[in-house]
């Protein structure tokens, strides 16, 4: 099955106006089929960010063979490095913002 891995990116101490937030996804083949609960490893993840994402909600699409995963940070409080240096490691490590035709393919 195709995994989706979905994320949020913003700070929570910078002033709307002056930090970049984006929704990156990472992508994946799996048999392993995630569930609400469940904590996500991945080495595009810092610890200078938060400490952890869980699985917040499931959607499975059988007809197109995949699965979206949302996630949320454990603690969103934690940020010793800027949202652009996490968001260079997140794509680094696979991870891409979701384009507008991403979200809205049609």
């Amino acid at each position: 099955m195709n995994i989706h891995l979905l994320i949020f990116i913003t700070s929570v101490q910078e002033k709307a106006e002056n930090t970049r937030q984006e929704m990156m996804m990472k992508s994946f083949e799996s048999d392993i089929r995630p569930v609400k609960g469940d904590i996500i490893d991945d080495p595009g993840f810092h610890s200078g960010f938060h400490n952890g994402y869980e699985i917040v909600k499931v959607t499975i699409s059988y007809a197109s063979n995949e699965c979206f995963v949302s996630l949320t940070p454990l603690v969103q409080e934690l940020e010793e490095i800027t949202v652009d240096v996490y968001i260079e490691k997140l794509e680094a490590n696979g991870w891409h913002v979701v384009s507008k035709e991403e979200l809205n393919p049609m």
